[in-house]
């Protein structure tokens, strides 16, 4: 009697142990079209690393090439989700590599030069990353002219421009602090000369003022308190570059 139970029991638990290996099984690779039907519902479950797995089969495969783009793109854009941006730049470099003329280039680099642009902090630790992105938008309408994403890029460089010329202002302010006049000055020119565009520009002839009053070169410390009078906007600037100049008079 008690063999028997014990038989019973056994044949419970191996039923048990099936049914709880079978919901683990993971999809296997079967052909193209369900391989990567399988790959995607892995991903929006979030299981990134299996859902990889499954695309990375079908790149590799040589029977598979209709679906072989589609895979390396989905692969890039799952590191994109998990917030892996390191790792997605590299996969979205390697879709282009692979297939350059396919539809989804243009995206794929959009792509890249849009993570480099959210990687962007600040003026004071985001600098180098504005100007890959640069780089990156620049290469997207190098390589592909006609893409759809024209008026966000022009839009995101100039950004990027702003936040390079900020980088200066702020670094050339730090100097003005420290009346190292002549390394702000140094700052200062390089927003004048490669930053026209510079948001605040009152405020950098402001502080070109200030730096060469510090060098005492005051014509040249009057002509940016002037430039200060045609351009500002704001009325605590306006007062003091007023206040200065009449000072210098």
């Amino acid at each position: 009697m008690l063999n028997v139970k014990a038989v019973l029991i056994m044949m419970v638990f191996l039923l048990f142990a099936s049914s709880c290996s079978k919901k683990d099984i993971k999809p296997t690779y079967t052909d193209p079209k369900d391989t990567y039907a399988s790959a995607l519902k892995l991903i929006d479950n979030k299981e990134y690393e299996e859902g990889r797995k499954l695309l990375t089969e079908i790149t590799n495969r040589g029977s598979a090439t209709d679906y072989a783009p589609e895979a390396q793109l989905k692969i890039a854009e799952s590191y994109t989700r998990e917030d892996e941006t390191e790792l997605a730049i590299t996969e979205y470099r390697k879709f282009i590599r692979l297939y350059p003329g396919n539809k989804y280039a243009p995206y794929a680099q959009y792509m890249i030069a849009t993570l480099t642009f959210n990687q962007i902090e600040g003026p004071d630790r985001g600098f180098r990353a504005a100007e890959d992105a640069i780089k990156e938008f620049n290469k997207l309408m190098e390589m592909f002219p006609r893409n759809p994403y024209r008026e966000i890029i022009a839009l995101r460089i100039q950004k990027c421009r702003n936040i390079l010329a900020e980088h200066e202002f702020y670094v050339g302010s730090f100097y003005l602090k420290k009346q190292a006049f002549q390394a702000a000055v140094g700052r200062f020119n390089v927003v004048l000369k490669k930053y026209p565009d510079f948001s605040n520009m009152p405020g950098l002839y402001y502080n070109l003022a200030l730096a060469n009053l510090g060098l005492k070169d005051i014509p040249l410390a009057k002509e940016y308190f002037q430039k200060v009078l045609e351009t500002a906007t704001d009325k605590k600037i306006l007062k003091n570059a007023r206040a200065k100049l009449n000072s210098l008079n």
